[in-house]
């Protein structure tokens, strides 16, 4: 420590966390006050000082005015937005040793860090909770979230078809030089291949893939739905195949794992994705998988309860990337997602740091790990990798098995409950009896105020109460409100019971707007 008052404000921030932390733990705040926020907000400096305030000063102003305008999304059970994930044990305990440490996890150096190596552990492990096949996916890493996981599969798929429609064509032709998009770029490579249209074929897909396809370099509006219906999530396979066989074009299919909204599935079985893949590999496409929540319905075991969840995540082997995230429902700190490859020489034309010595791990390693920042985006990386074997060191298969059936059998509560309100809809239709609620729901639960008035206002009223927070979306066109359960924490009955007294409260209290 540089003096005394430094390991003091250090103890006194952990203490604080401490204290938070057990005093959180019964889930009745989720969000600050608005009058705390805006108090918040006032206190913040707003010009740079010329001495500093002192560690101190400083550390009393982050814990009295800006940490009470902090909401509890990882701390408390009752937080239902998006798919946030919390924080367990183990991985807040890892979490604090990365931030000690402070380790770079780029470059493979295993005589000076064992940091790599532990990647490469909690990645196999990953695959293990997955029950995957470890030799099957040996381009695998941890990115900031699903987000750029999509974009590594986007750009691995981007990478393929382009290269295979030049391979293909290098068979009628003399030149042997080889070319790939990584080296051409994407432009170059597209005349080369003789590609006027790149698409990407998908169902309800979440807007990160949009984001993806952007960054690629491919665009928003190559994406194509290819649903039995406009709303629908299931392949239109007829219509998939017309869109392959386009002359002149090269694709890559996206399964949407989980729907966002609704938490429901695109495929139900292995065999549905086998069918995709035979249309796959018939027109050269690029199957991916954007699976940020979906995937880990991999980890139940398929009995009669959960039995249709699983199946919507069978078959996910059969795919060339599959895109995750951790810091939902593996409750790892953010930000953490994970990107798994059955082909790794697309990983490393992509993303290698060409003719960069300094960059290099010298010899080649006789463990066989690759340099993360070759096989990735980022060339400076956080040690994400601790806390996910923290956790899954700490809680194993069944650990995980059990978080996720808590956080099922939650939902399934809540949507029964909405199922059976006079004031409320569960969307979608189709979730129209107990039979179909407790067979198909996953982890989210939609639905909507039959009032129109208060259903426009209806996530508001909700998340005034500060009790539990939800989020707003919008289904045929229509407002709608969405439950999303990934705390670690969650109790069946109990939250149940609390999403149940707030929206009881809410529809007692509405009045609507003069």
């Amino acid at each position: 420590m540089q003096n005394p008052s430094d390991q003091t404000c250090l103890s006194q921030a952990q203490q604080h966390v401490l204290k938070l932390i057990f005093e959180s733990q019964d889930g009745n705040r989720v969000l600050p006050h608005v009058t705390t926020i805006q108090k918040a907000s006032s206190s913040l400096i707003s010009s740079l000082p010329d001495q500093g305030h002192g560690i101190q000063r400083t550390t009393e102003h982050v814990l009295e005015e800006i940490t009470p305008a902090l909401n509890h999304q990882a701390l408390s059970p009752s937080y239902y937005g998006f798919v946030t994930g919390g924080v367990t044990p183990a991985a807040r305990l890892a979490e604090e040793i990365v931030s000690a440490y402070d380790q770079n996890v780029a470059v493979h150096l295993p005589e000076t860090s064992i940091a790599t190596t532990v990647e490469d552990h909690a990645l196999k492990l990953l695959l293990q909770l997955f029950n995957f096949n470890l030799e099957a996916w040996p381009g695998r890493t941890f990115t900031t979230g699903a987000t750029a996981s999509n974009v590594m599969g986007l750009a691995c798929g981007r990478e393929h078809i382009i290269n295979g429609a030049i391979q293909k064509r290098r068979k009628h032709s003399a030149s042997q030089t080889a070319q790939t998009v990584g080296e051409l770029g994407l432009l170059a490579a597209c005349r080369e291949a003789d590609i006027a249209d790149i698409q990407i074929l998908t169902n309800l897909p979440h807007s990160s893939l949009k984001k993806a396809s952007s960054i690629v370099g491919l665009g928003r509006s190559c994406l194509h739905q290819v649903s039995r219906s406009k709303d629908g999530l299931e392949f239109d396979l007829d219509m998939l195949e017309e869109r392959l066989k386009r002359p002149y074009s090269a694709s890559i299919v996206v399964i949407s794992c989980a729907e966002v909204n609704t938490g429901l599935f695109a495929t139900h079985s292995y065999g549905d994705v086998d069918a995709l893949r035979a249309l796959c590999d018939k027109y050269d496409a690029w199957l991916h998988v954007d699976a940020a929540f979906g995937l880990f319905a991999r980890i139940l075991e398929s009995s009669e309860e959960f039995a249709y969840v699983h199946g919507g995540a069978e078959g996910l082997e059969l795919a060339d990337s599959i895109a995750g995230d951790a810091h939902k429902l593996l409750n790892v700190p953010y930000d953490c997602g994970f990107f798994f490859c059955r082909h790794p020489g697309q990983t490393q034309r992509v993303f290698q740091n060409a003719n960069a010595a300094y960059l290099s791990a010298g010899s080649p390693s006789l463990d066989h790990i690759e340099s993360p920042l070759n096989v990735g985006i980022e060339n400076s990386r956080r040690f994400r990798a601790l806390p996910v074997y923290s956790t899954l060191v700490s809680y194993g298969r069944r650990g995980y098995q059990d978080m996720l059936q808590s956080q099922i059998r939650f939902a399934r509560r809540v949507a029964w409950y909405i199922s059976q309100h006079p004031d409320l809809e569960l969307l979608p239709q189709a979730l129209s009896d107990k039979a179909s609620i407790d067979r198909e729901t996953y982890i989210i639960v939609l639905f909507r105020a039959k009032n129109e008035a208060l259903n426009h206002t209806l996530v508001k009223c909700i998340n005034d109460s500060c009790q539990i927070y939800v989020t707003g979306t919008s289904w045929n066109e229509v407002p709608a409100c969405r439950i999303a359960a990934a705390n670690w924490q969650v109790d069946p009955e109990r939250d149940a019971a609390r999403v149940g007294s707030v929206l009881e409260r809410v529809l007692r209290d509405w009045r609507p707007a003069h």
